[in-house]
């Protein structure tokens, strides 16, 4: 290998031109013709890493010939090397179950080598790979495992750069006390080493964390000693971003001047490094600002901006979606719905395209998978077809196994086929009950409503119309008994009114008269707008529908706004209710704290259950998605 390293440095020297990549792998292909062995196998190795980011293909090619060889002249680092190098490859490629099997391949050979250094980077990418993934658990355990052995060996570039993924790690788990301990230990070794730009990545990771937490007096001063490193090193990059995120904070605190200044220097450093997702985030920014500065003209033309490039760039989408809602928010303030409306149908079909994307990348991945097994499975086939000319016995013996497994499996079929029938029979029960109970508790809200209203309403009415006929008649009372006597009117006069709210709400007119969306109208009406700003969208709900489905979405929503309001912290709600071809669709977006939507113990409590049940009882569907600090959307669809 040191005999390679030493030819290719050669190489380099004699590369004047703009070819260099390419005569560099020329130079390569050649040594392959004559080299032979432990030479071969380095070359390959080398073949395998600079083909990385220029044919893939070509690339996993030499990696596994760099194997083959290694493994017949028993050349373990070779293997090792070759492992590791495919274990990126598969991570460019997004295949990442495959790069961690190709990295877990290669820490076995790494520890026959006793290679503990080795073996701490290859816990750093495993790590990595299952950050990327969200198994958040198994990433801080291999990321520990390479810390442990980086500090064993005080190697302090990878121990700041293990100690910063796991801090990276715990602001991802909301551990937000723990993020910052573990990022402040990097930066201390990064300073010491003189690390200048992990010195900038470290402050604006700190300082991420206090805007997260509201922590504003730090999160502003780490954000300037980053900006300060970044100038130092001249880096934009790190630079772009902290002027960025700064900017953002001051728009959070209301100093619009300096979050102006801070996004639009930003900017001219995006438009420099010709960063398209980088200048459509700072127009949407800067939207943002002049919007709450109620500067709608100059917000207009700047986001107008943002969807002109925004539009023509690639890979923009996160960042046109977020400017479609800031839009549909602009143009709902100043009063032309029908473009509010538009905008935010365009915010709704792009964040979902934005979530089909994602699924079609997994989609690919397994795609990938059915195609190795499918090679896998016909080259097993050939092997049979071979063992089949040469060993007859085999084969016949093989029938009767095979006879005697179809039997086994006809038997497990007819099993399967009367436990379906069961759960069938189960699930139709189940459902014959649940509907039962929410037709008893309907009933049941129509009898105590109508009991309210009818009874104890009419008796509390007449109860004031007596007061009031009585007072007429008691002329010579004195002040103090009077103003007694009036407050007692009042009492029954509320009474009468709190009773007939209560007994609206058990069964609103409006839903027995003129269909759902009035019925939602009607109730959002009657929630103080100085406690919570809901806004409500309805599309398609011209006719009434089922009076069971009425009733259940009514109940359901009904039961999200209260959530809301009690749970949430929020001071604004979105409501919407759109029907087509596919059926009603309903999403209750808030603005408030939010919650971890893995803590099952969130879902235990009887309002979300009835929920579920109730939705599920109209064989719809129902997702709550959610992070803390970002709010919760209630996404239902029930088909028609």
């Amino acid at each position: 290998m040191r005999k390679l390293v030493v030819t290719l440095f050669i190489i380099v020297l004699f590369i004047p031109d703009l070819n260099a990549q390419n005569k560099i792998l020329d130079s390569l292909e050649n040594l392959v013709q004559v080299q032979k062995d432990t030479q071969l196998a380095a070359t390959y190795n080398e073949l395998t890493w600079q083909y990385r980011t220029v044919n893939k293909e070509k690339a996993i090619l030499y990696g596994n010939k760099a194997i083959e060889l290694a493994t017949k002249i028993n050349y373990s680092k070779s293997i090792a090397q070759a492992y590791n190098d495919l274990g990126i490859i598969f991570y460019d490629k997004e295949n990442y179950d495959s790069a961690i099997a190709l990295y877990n391949k290669a820490i076995e050979i790494r520890k026959k080598l006793n290679d503990e250094l080795g073996i701490a980077k290859l816990y750093n990418k495993i790590g990595i790979v299952y950050q990327k993934q969200g198994v958040f658990d198994k990433a801080l355990e291999n990321q520990f495992a390479s810390l442990h052995l980086f500090e064993k060996f005080k190697n302090d570039f990878g121990t700041a750069y293990a100690l910063n993924n796991i801090g990276i790690l715990n602001q991802n788990l909301g551990r937000f006390n723990e993020a910052i301990e573990y990022h402040k230990r990097s930066l201390a070794i990064k300073e010491k080493i003189k690390d200048r730009i992990g010195v900038a990545g470290s402050f604006v990771n700190i300082a991420n964390i206090y805007l997260i937490t509201q922590d504003y007096k730090n999160a502003e001063l780490t954000y300037l000693k980053a900006i300060e490193t970044a100038r130092e090193l001249g880096d934009k990059e790190y630079l772009s971003n902290a002027l960025n995120n700064i900017g953002n904070l001051y728009k959070i605190t209301k100093q619009y001047d300096k979050a102006i200044a801070s996004i639009t220097e930003s900017l001219d450093i995006r438009k420099s490094l010709e960063d398209s997702k980088g200048i459509v985030s700072c127009y949407g920014n800067l939207g943002d600002i002049y919007f709450e500065k109620k500067e709608y003209k100059t917000a207009d033309t700047i986001f107008n901006k943002a969807l002109l490039i925004g539009t023509k760039a690639v890979n923009c989408l996160p960042e046109i979606n977020k400017v479609y809602l800031s839009y549909s928010k602009l143009y709902e303030t100043i009063g032309d719905s029908a473009k509010a409306l538009n905008f935010y149908k365009l915010y709704s079909t792009t964040k979902d395209s934005l979530y089909t994307d994602q699924v079609g990348s997994k989609f690919a991945e397994l795609e990938t998978k059915y195609k190795t097994l499918e090679q896998n499975e016909q080259i097993q086939k050939q092997q049979f077809q071979i063992a089949k000319r040469n060993y007859w016995i085999i084969v016949t013996s093989g029938l009767l196994i095979l006879g005697g497994l179809i039997g086994y499996l006809f038997y497990r079929r007819k099993q399967l086929q009367q436990k379906n029938k069961l759960q069938a029979e189960v699930l139709h029960q189940q459902e014959l009950a649940t509907k039962a109970v929410l037709f008893a508790e309907e009933n049941e809200r129509k009898r105590i409503a109508s009991d309210l209203h009818d009874g104890v309403g009419q008796t509390m009415s007449a109860a004031k119309m007596n007061l009031s006929a009585l007072q007429n008649d008691l002329k010579n009372i004195d002040e103090n008994q009077k103003l007694a006597f009036e407050k007692a009117i009042q009492l029954v006069d509320d009474s009468c009114k709190e009773v007939r709210s209560v007994s609206h709400n058990m069964m609103p007119n409006a839903l027995l008269k003129s269909g759902l969306a009035n019925a939602i109208r009607e109730f959002i009406h009657q929630i103080d707008n100085r406690i919570i700003k809901i806004d409500l969208y309805t599309e398609g709900l011209n006719e009434k529908l089922d009076n069971n489905t009425e009733t259940v979405l009514y109940r359901v929503i009904q039961e999200s706004v209260n959530n809301v309001i009690k749970h949430s912290g929020a001071n604004h709600l979105d409501i919407s209710l759109l029907k087509d071809i596919d059926g009603l669709s309903v999403t209750i977006e808030d603005n408030g704290k939010g919650f971890d939507t893995t803590d099952k113990h969130k879902f235990e409590g009887i309002g979300l259950k009835n929920i579920q049940s109730r939705i599920h009882f109209l064989k719809g569907t129902v997702e709550w998605q959610s992070q803390v600090n970002k709010g919760t959307l209630v996404a239902i669809h029930i088909p028609i």
